[in-house]
């Protein structure tokens, strides 16, 4: 059978019926997508990795206790699921996650690009570094807020929760942080465009 043509909902059906084969292909169809999630938020590929496997132990005690009703919606509702996991090991932890790691990865290096040219490339990754250091000169909470919405694909709302504020104050943050960012750009005359 060709996995390309069967709908999310059909391989979650015929999984929960006991046909193990379609766990296996909508794991095989969306394993990037959710790991790229996972490693977004962490910068670690090693935590990325279990937290990978836990994501997939927690959809399949899900499915198995017909927790599952997104229908049609597998992918959201999977990546929500890693998301999750993510900000759980980020509460287990006490820490956020920040521009640069511990092992000097950082989030930037996470995002697939597309292959441009040589020089495309360069000036990308100057006004990437002007980027990166902005960033790094934003107070803590401010750098926690814009990091979580924009490359760990947090809402305001989870946000918020993961944070302990109130989502106003998690929009202000962000607010305050792309006003700042604006600002330092403009001062370091860095052409965003």
């Amino acid at each position: 059978m060709q996995s390309s043509k069967i709908t999310d909902q059909n391989l979650v059906t015929q999984y929960i019926q006991g046909n193990e084969a379609c766990l296996e292909m909508l794991i095989n169809r969306h394993k990037d997508r959710i790991f790229t999630t996972i490693i977004l938020i962490v910068k670690d590929s090693y935590i990325a990795e279990d937290l990978f496997q836990e994501t997939f132990i927690k959809i399949i005690k899900n499915l198995k206790k017909g927790k599952y009703n997104e229908e049609g919606k597998f992918l959201p509702w999977a990546i929500r699921i890693a998301r999750n996991m993510a900000i759980d090991y980020f509460r287990k932890m006490k820490r956020m996650p920040t521009v640069t790691g511990s092992d000097g990865e950082d989030v930037f290096r996470k995002i697939k690009l597309a292959v441009d040219n040589r020089e495309e490339q360069m000036i990308r990754h100057e006004k990437e570094s002007m980027v990166r250091s902005v960033i790094n000169k934003l107070p803590e909470e401010q750098r926690q807020v814009l990091i979580l919405r924009h490359y760990g694909d947090l809402s305001f709302k989870e946000i918020a929760a993961m944070t302990g504020v109130s989502i106003n104050t998690a929009l202000g943050r962000m607010r305050y942080a792309l006003n700042n960012m604006r600002k330092m750009m403009e001062h370091t005359s860095l052409n965003t465009a």
